[in-house]
């Protein structure tokens, strides 16, 4: 297994991840979507948040880092957050 994590901070960050909440469905059906979808989570911070998400694959995160540029550039265009930090790597422990 793969996971990135792209961590939101700056102007428009807080913004950001008030619209993903109250728009949490639209950002389930765009993340189900990701080939080899494992699971995801989205995690407010004092500065903005986070999101991880985690794929049987580099190449389903991949399309996950593209479906989020996608939503955002089409649903929050008007925020004109700062873009996100991004760290990805293999899985060493997955616990559900």
């Amino acid at each position: 297994m793969h996971a990135v994590v792209r961590t939101y901070s700056g102007e428009g960050a807080k913004q950001l991840f008030e619209l993903l909440e109250k728009r949490k469905a639209d950002v389930e059906s765009a993340m189900r979507q990701v080939k080899g979808f494992v699971g995801y989570a989205l995690i407010r911070t004092g500065e903005g948040g986070t999101s991880v998400t985690i794929c049987q694959d580099k190449a389903g995160t991949d399309d996950s880092l593209q479906k989020a540029k996608e939503w955002v550039s089409k649903n929050a265009s008007d925020i004109a957050a700062s873009p996100p930090k991004v760290s990805d790597g293999p899985v060493i422990l997955h616990l559900k």
